[in-house]
């Protein structure tokens, strides 16, 4: 595979919807954290949304591909 084929989109509205997203996540696993019962369920629901928000708001900011983008589109 060429480096260029696994180039990510370049758009700013690409990129703007991201870090919406990624904003979205974080603020879900706060929510997470502060709504539900200590549990560690919750606590690990609320780790990985806040670790995959984070991933995707540095990932556009440096316009590199996410993690969520690499694992395809889910169901």
């Amino acid at each position: 595979m060429k480096p260029s084929e696994n180039r990510p989109p370049s758009s700013r509205a690409h990129r703007m919807v991201s870090y919406g997203f990624g904003v979205f996540f974080v603020a879900i696993g706060i929510v997470i954290f502060i709504v539900a019962e200590f549990s560690l369920g919750a606590a690990i629901a609320g780790v990985v949304l806040v670790g995959l928000g984070m991933d995707v708001i540095v990932s556009a900011r440096r316009n590199k591909t996410s993690l969520l983008a690499r694992i395809g589109p889910l169901p």
